[in-house]
């Protein structure tokens, strides 16, 4: 008789290997079980390795559900936000707490699905169906909460231990804000003609405009969003020109042989690119079409024109309630608690020491710590933050840096041939960041 199939969690980013369907993207076929998957296999959504995933048993997550009417209608935990950060603070309150009442409230559906995959979505035939990894209404059954979606926080008051939307005011014992970053925009790219890819609502809209004849379309933004859809585009066929300010793509993070690499990667995959131009305005012609015009008098006609501009954190709730804010909401970094009594923040929305921390991989670790503060409980040895590995996803030119590079930093070449470079960024005589540009080719061999 066969085994059951098993799935597996990515400690990291919360992916689940699931075995009956494997990981076809990376080779792996449907039906492998996990320990024939080999060693050097890694997590396609955030990288790390085999290693990292434990096994993951859906079952135990019913035993904790109390979702009757009665009890999720007490104070207890309020979550605000419905996305990676929400729902892995939900998963870790309720490990912790089989009868606590928690409420999330979110702004949109709350559906569960990992946004770094909409970068990547498009070029592997993705549907909005299958990027959802679990329906909002279906992971609140199974974790007993109550999910508030397409409700939107209007006021927090600290003192009262209240937080007021558009469905009324709640009470909380403990109040966890994880509602994420919102894309940073300049006026010049129009809302209403340029697409902003930060949730599955926005990829959907756009997917569905991409389908059919081939389209031009112009990314105004090379940072690693930007560079990731310009190869996806690229791969599903469609024209498309990345726009950005410096000269190479990547620059503000990587060296210059480094970035002129990705620059060839992403232009022999027919990727326009035009570097060291600033657009100042985005309008839409007679024909229906955008045209973007630079500072310096260019002017380029697309058929969809995307913003890959960074993002920011949205300071409103914080602001109305008082709490230190600085390019996020302020936390403690060893229990992620904010100025204010049990409130506790993570995810894209916090900053730690005044920088914003905007990694996945970081935020399984983050949802442990908060979880036990939230509840009252010991926080063992607390959080501790370590810059967490950066991939690119561009499947042409794979790009890993170790560490976090630093502003005037030395980079030194440690090994370099026409497919693979290697180097390391020293500063005041210590070690900071680690980059590999490429495959070796040892490995393109095997």
């Amino acid at each position: 008789m066969n085994a059951p199939w098993k799935q597996f969690l990515c400690r990291a980013c919360g992916l689940i290997y699931d075995e009956e369907k494997g990981d076809p993207d990376s080779g792996i076929a449907p039906g492998t079980r996990f320990e024939d998957i080999p060693a050097d296999w890694v997590c396609p959504l955030c990288g790390v390795v085999k290693a990292d995933f434990e096994p993951y048993d859906n079952s135990l997550a019913l035993t904790a559900t109390c979702a009757t009417s009665r009890v999720v209608r007490e104070t207890g935990i309020v979550i605000v936000g419905a996305g990676c950060a929400g729902w892995a603070a939900a998963e870790a309150v309720r490990a912790l707490d089989a009868h606590v009442p928690i409420t999330m409230i979110s702004a949109c559906a709350g559906d569960r699905y990992h946004k770094p995959e909409l970068s990547i979505a498009l070029s592997r035939g993705a549907t909005p169906d299958k990027l959802v990894r679990e329906k909002a209404a279906d992971a609140a059954l199974r974790l007993g909460i109550r999910l508030l979606n397409d409700t939107v926080v209007v006021g927090l008051s600290p003192g009262l231990h209240q937080i007021r939307t558009t469905r009324g005011s709640f009470r909380y014992t403990g109040l966890v804000l994880a509602q994420g970053a919102r894309p940073a925009v300049p006026a010049v790219l129009p809302a209403d003609l340029c697409w902003r890819i930060n949730d599955l609502a926005s990829w959907s809209g756009l997917s569905q405009r991409l389908r059919g004849p081939v389209k031009h379309v112009a990314i105004v933004g090379a940072g690693m969003v930007g560079c990731e859809l310009a190869e996806d585009f690229a791969r599903s066929g469609h024209q498309v020109s990345l726009l950005d300010t410096q000269a190479a793509p990547l620059a503000s993070l990587l060296p210059p042989a480094a970035a002129e690499r990705l620059k060839h990667s992403l232009e022999n995959l027919g990727v326009r690119f035009l570097g060291a131009v600033q657009v100042a305005a985005v309008t839409r012609g007679e024909n229906g079409r955008k045209q973007i015009v630079t500072a310096c008098g260019q002017i380029l006609e697309a058929d969809e024109v995307v913003a890959a501009t960074g993002l920011v954190t949205d300071s409103r709730i914080a602001r109305i309630a008082g709490l230190a804010y600085e390019r996020g909401v302020v936390v403690d970094p060893a229990t992620l608690r904010s100025s204010a009594p049990d409130v506790y923040a993570l995810g894209d929305c916090i900053s730690l020491n005044g920088m914003p921390c905007r990694f996945i991989e970081p935020i399984a670790h983050q949802a442990s710590v908060l979880a036990r503060g939230v509840l009252g409980l010991a926080a063992h040895e607390g959080y501790r933050h370590r810059p967490p590995v950066i991939r690119l996803k561009t499947r042409l030119l794979p790009v890993v840096i170790e560490g976090l590079p630093v502003a005037g930093g030395e980079w030194r070449v440690i090994s370099e041939d026409a497919d693979f470079l290697a180097m390391e960024q020293w500063s005041a005589g210590s070690l900071q960041a680690r980059l590999n540009v490429g495959t070796p080719r040892r490995q393109l061999a095997a």
